[in-house]
Order: C-alpha cells, then sequence, then structure tokens
C-alpha cells in the first residue's frame, strides 16, 4: 500500500512539473494555454476550437492573438488541463485525476471505442495488467472516419486482424510527449513495427501522420495519448509508394529520367507533393515538352515538389515558406481541412506515409522559376502590360528562346493608359539587355547593352538600385536561361547630352538662352555626370521681368545662379531617400527630399523628372531653387526658443535671398560665396 501512495505521488509530481515546465514545443504550447486559462481556476486550460468543427488546439500565441487556424475562425473554450478533473461546487480543475490502468484511462479520455475494441480483441487483461506501456488510443471520431469495408475486415476477425491493429498503437515502454522527439521512431508490440513521430515547432505532435489530440494521460500501468485517426503500419519507402500508384505514372516517368529515383528510396525525411497524371495534362504541351526535354529543367521542377522535412498535414496550421529540395521555397498552408501550396487547394490526397517521407498528392504541376523561360518568367509576374506589348513588339521568340538576356519589365501602372508613344519595337528592345544578370552583381556606373544596341547604366544609391531612370520594384525572378527584373518605371535612354536634352524640350528655352549667354555650353556638353534642376520658362516667367532681364545682363550672377542648379553626381528621382544631400558646381549643398512621389530641392518640387542625358540628369523644376535659411543650433543658441544663434553674413544673405529679390547685381553671388568653400574663381 505504502508502495502505490509512493507511486502516485511520483506521478502526481511528474505532471505538475511537466506542465509547470515549458520545455518540448508541445509543453510550451500547453503552458500558453495554461496562462490563458488561470483567470478561469486552478489548472484550467484555454481551448481553440475551428467554428462549426469539432477541432480543438492548445493555442500557440500568434494563433490566440489571430484568433485563426488554418485560415478558419476560432471560438475559445476552457478545459481541465491534462491530468486533472473538476470538483462541483469549486472553481477550475482542483483535482487530479485518481491514476487507473490504461484500460479504464481510455475510456475515461474519450476513446471508448478504443475501449469496446480492446475488449473484442481481448487486450483488456493486458492493458489491466503489469508494464509500461504508450498507447496511442484512436478517439471515437477516428474509428467513425474508418471506411466501412477497413473497418469491417477488422473486426471480422477479431483474435488476428484487430489484436494486430491495436498492437500497433502500442509500444512496450512509457513515453511522454516529452520524450516523443521529432524524427524518432519505435518499435511497437506488433511484430517491432515502427511508428514514427514528428514532434514540431508549434506544438503539434504526431504519430504516423495523426495527431495527438489528448496527449499525456497517466495511467497506472503506462500512458495514454488519444489520436484523431487509426494509423497503419509502414513498410514503403516514398519512391515505392510513387511505383505503386496509377494516377503517379507520368511522375514516374520523369523522375526516372532525372535520377531521382536513388533519393526517394534512400534515407531522408522528405515530403513529395506528388503531381498527379491529370496535372501533367494540365501544362501546355509546348512547355512540357521542353521541360521534359531538358534534364536541367526536369531536375529542378521535381525538386520544387519536394520538402527537406518530413510534413504531415495536421502539422500545418497556418502558411510557412518552406526550404524544397530545389532551393526555393514553396508557400504551404490549409484553408480548413484542405492543404494549401503556393495558396491554391491543389492536395487532393494527404499524408500517404513512407518509411523516408510523407507523399500529398496535388492536382497543378508546380514550375519553379529556375525551369521558366523569361517569358513564362513574364507571364506569372505582376507585369501583364509588359508581358503584351513584349509581344506585340514581336519580342516574344527572343524571350522564349535559350539566350542569355536580362528583362527590364516595368510594373503594370508604370504604363498609364496602357500603350507606347513611338516605336514600340525599339522601347521594348531597349528593355531586353543582351545578357543575364542578377541584381546582386551589379555595381555603379556599370554598362550594359541591350537589343537595340543602346548603351544603359546602372546607378546604385543607399536604398535603390537604378538602371538610367528606373529602378528595382521586386526581388529578381531567375529562369532557366534569363533574368526578369521587375522596375518601377518605363525605361528612357538617355537623349544625347544635357545641352541636347534641354534643346529638345520647348519647356526650357529661356534656359537654353541663359545657358549660352553664361558660357557654359561646353560644360553641359561634356561628359561626367551631373544633375541639372533646370528652371523651365515658368520658372522664368514666375519672376518680375525686369529682374530676369537684369539678370540676363549680368553673366557672372547668371553663371553663379545657374552653377548652383547643378549637382555633382547623377541622382534619379527612384536614389532618393530621407535626407539626401547633393553638392552644386557652386555653393553649399542642395538638401533633396521625396514624398508622395515628388522629389524636392531645398522644398521646391520637380515638376518633371529623370529625363536622362549621357552626362547626367534632368530634373525640371517651376521655380529658382534658393539657399535655405540656416537651421537653430541649440548647443550655440542663447537667446528664447526658436532663435537661430548668431547672426552671420551667410544666414542674413540667405534670408534676403528666400526674399526672391535680384535687384542687387551682387546679392545672389554674395549668397552663393557665403555658403560656399570655394571662391568664384576657383568655381569658373
Amino acid at each position: 500500500m505504502k508502495m502505490k501512495s509512493r507511486w502516485a505521488l511520483a506521478l502526481w509530481f511528474l505532471v505538475s512539473w511537466s506542465s509547470s515546465v515549458a520545455r518540448s514545443p508541445y509543453q510550451a504550447v500547453l503552458q500558453h494555454s495554461r496562462v490563458r486559462g488561470r483567470q478561469q481556476g486552478p489548472n484550467v486550460c484555454a481551448m481553440q476550437q475551428l467554428r462549426g468543427g469539432d477541432k480543438k488546439y492548445f493555442a500557440n500565441c500568434k494563433q490566440w492573438y489571430h484568433r485563426k487556424i488554418c485560415n478558419r475562425p476560432t471560438v475559445v473554450t476552457y478545459e481541465c488541463c491534462p491530468g486533472y478533473e473538476k470538483i462541483p461546487g469549486e472553481r477550475g480543475c482542483p483535482a487530479a485525476l485518481p491514476l487507473v490502468n490504461i484500460y479504464n484511462t481510455v475510456g475515461a479520455v474519450g476513446a471508448s471505442t478504443t475501449k469496446m475494441y480492446a475488449d473484442r480483441a481481448q487486450l483488456r487483461e493486458e492493458i489491466e495488467g503489469p508494464g509500461s506501456f504508450t498507447f496511442f488510443a484512436p478517439s471515437n471520431r477516428a474509428w467513425a472516419a474508418l471506411p466501412t469495408e477497413i473497418l469491417d475486415a477488422l473486426v471480422s476477425n477479431v483474435n488476428i486482424e484487430l489484436l494486430n491493429a491495436l498492437h500497433y498503437h502500442m509500444i512496450d515502454r512509457r513515453l511522454t510527449s516529452e520524450e516523443l522527439r521529432h524524427g524518432s521512431s519505435f518499435p511497437s508490440m506488433y511484430q517491432d513495427f515502427p511508428v514514427h513521430v514528428h514532434h514540431y515547432s508549434n506544438g503539434i505532435v504526431t504519430v504516423n501522420c495523426a495527431r495527438l489530440i489528448k496527449p499525456d494521460q497517466h495511467a497506472t500501468n503506462g500512458i495514454v495519448h488519444v489520436v484523431d485517426r487509426v494509423i497503419t503500419a509502414v513498410s514503403n519507402n516514398v519512391q515505392a509508394l510513387i511505383d505503386a500508384d496509377d494516377e503517379l505514372e507520368t511522375l514516374r516517368t520523369a523522375i526516372a529520367a532525372a535520377g531521382l529515383s536513388g533519393v526517394l528510396e534512400g534515407e531522408g525525411q522528405y515530403t513529395v507533393f506528388a503531381p498527379t497524371d491529370e496535372a501533367f495534362r494540365k501544362i501546355p504541351r509546348e512547355t512540357l515538352s521542353r521541360i521534359l526535354g531538358d534534364p536541367a529543367s526536369l531536375r529542378d521542377l521535381l525538386n520544387y515538389h519536394i520538402l527537406k522535412n518530413l510534413r504531415c498535414a495536421e502539422s500545418i496550421v497556418s502558411g510557412a515558406p518552406m526550404e524544397t529540395l530545389q532551393g526555393a521555397v514553396l508557400e504551404v498552408g490549409c484553408d480548413g481541412d484542405r492543404l494549401t501550396v503556393n495558396g491554391k487547394a491543389a492536395v487532393v490526397k494527404k499524408d500517404q506515409l513512407g518509411t523516408n517521407g510523407v507523399v500529398h498528392y496535388v492536382d497543378e504541376l508546380l514550375i519553379p522559376d529556375s525551369a521558366k523561360t523569361l517569358l513564362e518568367l513574364a507571364e506569372s509576374s505582376n507585369v501583364a502590360t509588359a508581358t503584351r506589348m513584349f509581344a506585340e513588339a514581336g519580342l516574344s521568340p527572343r524571350l522564349k528562346g535559350s539566350e542569355p538576356l536580362t528583362a527590364l519589365a516595368p510594373l503594370d501602372e508604370a504604363f498609364g493608359g496602357g500603350r507606347l508613344s513611338g516605336d514600340a519595337r525599339k522601347v521594348m528592345s531597349d528593355h531586353i539587355v543582351k545578357e543575364r544578370l542578377s541584381s546582386q552583381s551589379l555595381y555603379h556606373n556599370q554598362e550594359l547593352e541591350t537589343l537595340s544596341g543602346v548603351k544603359l547604366r546602372v546607378l546604385v544609391y543607399r536604398n535603390n538600385l537604378c538602371i538610367e531612370n528606373t529602378c528595382l520594384a521586386a526581388h529578381d525572378k531567375t529562369g532557366r536561361y534569363g533574368t526578369l527584373l521587375t522596375v518601377d518605371k518605363v525605361l528612357t535612354p538617355p537623349a544625347g547630352t544635357l545641352m541636347d536634352v534641354l534643346k529638345a524640350d520647348e519647356r526650357f528655352g529661356v534656359l537654353v538662352g541663359a545657358i549660352q549667354r553664361a558660357g557654359m555650353t561646353e560644360l553641359l556638353n561634356r561628359p561626367g555626370a551631373l544633375t541639372f534642376f533646370a528652371p523651365t520658362d515658368a520658372a522664368f516667367d514666375a519672376m518680375p521681368q525686369a529682374e530676369v532681364d537684369e539678370l540676363m545682363r549680368n553673366g557672372r550672377q547668371l553663371s553663379a545662379l545657374l552653377k548652383y542648379h547643378l549637382g555633382e553626381g547623377l541622382v534619379v528621382s527612384g536614389g532618393v531617400g530621407s535626407h539626401t544631400r547633393i553638392q552644386p558646381l557652386l555653393g553649399d549643398k542642395l538638401e533633396l527630399a521625396a514624398r508622395n512621389s515628388t522629389v524636392f530641392v531645398n522644398r521646391v518640387p520637380v515638376a518633371h523628372a529623370d529625363l536622362m542625358a549621357t552626362n547626367g540628369v534632368v530634373h525640371g523644376v517651376d521655380r529658382i531653387v534658393k539657399p535655405l535659411p540656416p537651421k537653430a543650433d541649440p548647443e550655440q543658441a542663447d537667446g528664447p526658443p526658436g532663435a537661430l544663434g548668431p547672426s552671420s553674413s551667410s544666414s542674413t544673405s540667405s534670408l534676403r535671398s528666400e526674399s526672391g529679390s535680384f535687384r542687387n547685381d551682387d546679392l545672389f553671388q554674395k549668397v552663393i560665396q557665403s555658403r560656399s568653400s570655394r571662391t568664384m574663381n576657383t568655381a569658373q
């Protein structure tokens, strides 16, 4: 009697300690449920139940706040934590469950059908008697879900088939959820056939892909884990499962052609999304023939269907990226009871378990980017307009071939009305580069050549990577032979020098004359990289005519004004981030900013951005750009809050120049000189 009391006390301590210390993923989730349920009383666990169904989960933190499992809403219920029971009239679940043998425990934890079949199979004496067993007991619903013909076959010969089936659910030792480690296997009591355990990071524990729905139900002679299905012995590897199914004939042929049979016959823990013959028939014949005839594409295609880890369907409670043997990832999720791949409910049969993995059947072929042509990459991306225009320009054959190319595909919204002005073939040819590139290999000032022979410059900024006026808008897509770079604008190659660009644009008529008067034509024609915030005719029209006339008569003042609008280096609008600065040819730094897709220079909005030239870029402004007033220095200011600090000639000049007066011939020149570290003679 004393020994029994000590044994019961030891078991009670084990249950209490394991429920209060979160160690395994399941224990961590159980602890979270205990914390969420503690306001209901001691030893109460909060459960999440799928609305309209009977599935319940000890929810992890993410599921608790989202109130969704498998994309379905949940309701919160409160139950006694494992090992505890209610006492009438008291809050919560204050009493530890009395320890009884496995036979009686099975009946008390919602597996009464298993108890009934244990009687029929004459297993009762064994699970009532001495020993230390682990019993994975199917729930009542698990037995009810068995096909009638299978259940009839089991119970018609109770002394053999049913007893063997129940023994396969038993292990001849006590194993708590803590000891059911991921990827482990244990010999069952049916001819030592192994049962395969997976203990996932989200707290889900499975045995032969059946989920433990009530783990750790302790008994005097072992432990019971209630599972959600009847499990069967596993004897074949994944390749043997595929070989035996008539629905997978095309897949078998493809695996053999790619030389992957050995992988799926060897050791490992794989998940195979096996495309059925119907899945292969859905693919255009031209595409399928190309892939099947190309060993590299075929191998990538098949490896893209194989995960590096074994994932039973019951372990998926939300979407997550999972790495494949091909190296890319699949987004594997669930929608209710349906398993999804890349957002589609393509899985038509789940959990065909093998000794080295699990097979889920899919009715859609999953084609990785690495097995696609450039045209196929474009067709599967958010660049429908660009794809159509490549086709209308007669460039589809180039994009479907094996030539190493890089396509710069603008987003749909970049096209505005969806049409191009001018020669569409020339414009779209400018968007195809004559080599296979990746964004990671591009560098500043790198020169690229397009199909039309145009040279493009790569521009690397702190916040962006651009090619001429257009910048990357998405990650690379690397195909079999080429790369697709999604960009934010329709590309405009350089159209001559800065001076050529200005002369060709009627908005800069006054400016062109001013440049010639200031003797700066050669500067704007020479090779280099300049950013010109070019005043439009509207900018000059906004000034009093007398001031414009006076400015045009003073070559030095006019030169100073224009050089303050010319920045060193090439900065397109996509390269402007927060607190971007650029050094003008004369004067203090210009401050650039971008708000709501508009670039500002010294608070003046750019009206016409990214007019590309071979030696720089033109940004048209409808106001003259002037120096900003100096900012207050709180460490030097002695006056009241808001004071600008000690006065100086530069700050005075800045404030005066902000007023817009050009009546004094030397005023703007003084402003420039006072805010520049260089003299006028050096600048000229």
